[in-house]
């Protein structure tokens, strides 16, 4: 194995193991900010020494035992700076050397996610941290996912480490009802992460799988804990019918395949049939929220054995519903998608107009892409050809913006 793969194997190592360190240390020690100071510096020395003397037999506990280390070092510089003020205050660390954790095999991620969204932050801000510390996202990803400029989101992320630290906000395992209180927030964290997993923003690969992945995993937990509620188990199936038809969303060369033109045969029909299962189970309770109508329709299109089978009537009218309980300009995109396949592209393009004026999906690249997309169904090629290049210029993802140039090159080609 070259040098350069082991820095690969590490870095992926690296960024699975985050989380976990940084949930096991805020437990321990209830200091968010100092716990994400104390993990960032003992990835740093990991990724040095792991390269130069190999990666240890339990990453997490060397992680961990590392990260311990420098809280120690932190809460005593910061007693021996406060004794020499003469303002001496209770710390997380007045009793601290180095402490030995009673579970030292339990993975805090899930924790961490609730005592992420903590109370003393906005809604908006928690997520926003809980993306940056959970999902590992960087500013720019999570500005994409929020659909607002990378500035405004990094002064968002700061502006919440502002308010912990200010407020002094000791993070520890929520009650019960504090779990409950704080549960949307959570869900929408899983779904934000699933969803750059599933559609990476920017690079060069379409999928991140290591993150799709850890989003199913973690509402897998959140559903074990409360399986009597529908919207947890709505955004499982929702991930599950939609992670289902990974393997045949790309060729063997990475390059995107639309839904459409997918190999269905590839799709993972136990995924698909526990999804489904899922999400009628929790539709059938009564109460209805977006993630079980957002996975009713995964659903109708994981059921159509051919596209042209597809139940597009009644995807049309479940984001009618989701169009009426949500704000969100994502859902009238599709909304217009799903008109265009039941009365046809003109009225689709009709629906297009008032996102023109939104701010939050006017320059976005699947706005065009869609608009481009109805055009070249109505048969205006020179406007679809325009749409497909303003499209890709718009994009951060190298396997999106190949597939929007190939189709401008492919229509211009045939006139």
């Amino acid at each position: 194995m070259s040098r350069t793969r082991d820095e690969r194997v590490g870095e992926h190592l690296l960024r699975e193991l985050a989380p976990q360190v940084l949930g096991a240390i805020v437990r321990r020690y209830g200091d968010f900010s100092a716990a994400e100071d104390a993990v960032q510096e003992a990835l740093i020395v990991a990724a040095q020494k792991w390269v130069e003397q190999g990666v240890p037999e339990n990453p997490r506990a060397w992680l961990i035992h590392v990260a311990a280390r420098r809280m120690s070092d932190h809460f005593r510089s910061v007693l021996a700076r406060r004794r020499r003020e003469a303002v001496v205050q209770p710390l997380a660390g007045d009793d601290l050397e180095l402490r030995v954790d009673p579970e030292p095999e339990r993975d805090d991620t899930l924790l961490l996610l609730f005592m992420c969204c903590h109370p003393s932050l906005t809604r908006p801000s928690a997520i926003a941290l809980t993306l940056r510390a959970v999902g590992g996202l960087t500013a720019a990803e999570i500005a994409r996912a929020f659909l607002v400029p990378e500035p405004t989101m990094a002064q968002r992320i700061s502006r919440a480490k502002q308010v912990i630290r200010t407020t002094r906000a000791r993070f520890q395992e929520p009650t019960p009802a504090e779990r409950a209180e704080r549960l949307g927030a959570v869900l929408h964290v899983l779904y934000l992460i699933f969803n750059e997993g599933y559609t990476s923003s920017e690079g060069s690969s379409l999928q991140r799988v290591d993150l799709s992945s850890e989003a199913i995993r973690l509402a897998r937990s959140v559903h074990h804990a409360l399986p009597e509620h529908g919207e947890v188990a709505g955004l499982l199936a929702l991930m599950l019918l939609t992670d289902a038809r990974r393997l045949a969303r790309t060729g063997k060369d990475g390059e995107l395949i639309p839904l459409d033109e997918q190999d269905r045969t590839l799709w993972d029909r136990a995924a698909v049939v526990e999804g489904v299962a899922l999400v009628s189970e929790a539709l059938s309770r009564g109460s209805v929220g977006t993630y079980q109508l957002q996975a009713a329709i995964a659903a109708l299109h994981d059921e159509a054995a051919r596209p042209e089978d597809t139940d597009w009537p009644q995807i049309l009218a479940l984001y009618g519903l989701l169009r009426r309980m949500s704000d969100n300009p994502m859902v009238t995109l599709n909304h217009a998608v799903a008109a265009a396949m039941v009365h046809g592209p003109t009225r689709g393009l009709e629906l297009l107009l008032p996102l023109d004026a939104d701010p939050r999906l006017a320059d976005h690249h699947r706005l065009a892409a869609v608009r481009a997309h109805l055009h070249e169904r109505a048969g205006d090629h020179p406007a679809a050809i325009a749409a497909y290049r303003t499209a890709a210029t718009r994009t951060s993802s190298l396997p999106e913006r190949n597939y929007l140039l190939t189709k401008a090159a492919r229509l211009a080609a045939a006139k």
